[in-house]
């Protein structure tokens, strides 16, 4: 069930940017740390977040690669990727396509996601950023 719950976050929310299931994927307190160094609580910070990466990033894709699961926590390796449109990290758009690997580890309380911290390949994705 766990992963199943990980798959929906990152097709849904991400991939998708439908907004309306998020309270059926996660928990009315959930902390996230995203892999661009940023936290947020609570859904509609999280959302915020959603909403900046889609901005900065057209077609904004989250591609899984591996999921594990022990107990309440679900960890998934995958590759972010989108077209960079606008700003983002200070860098002004570019038009390239840019992918970099992450890494994430889910805790669950119940079947909603409480809390999400992320790792992502910065370095490289800011050498793909600059002009």
């Amino acid at each position: 069930m766990n992963k199943k719950q990980v798959e929906r976050f990152y097709i849904e929310l991400w991939d998708d940017h439908n907004k309306e299931n998020v309270s059926s994927i996660l928990h009315k307190d959930f902390t996230f740390r995203g892999s661009l160094g940023l936290e947020r609580k609570g859904h509609s910070g999280f959302l915020e977040y959603v909403d900046m990466v889609h901005q900065a990033l057209d077609g904004y894709k989250c591609v899984i690669e591996e999921l594990v699961s022990e107990g309440d926590k679900v960890f998934a390796k995958m590759v972010f990727t989108g077209i960079h449109r606008n700003e983002f990290l200070g860098y002004p758009p570019t038009g390239k396509h840019v992918s970099w690997n992450g890494c994430a580890l889910f805790t669950f309380d119940g079947y909603l996601i409480s809390d999400v911290w992320v790792l992502g390949d910065l370095k490289n994705l800011e050498t793909q950023l600059k002009l």
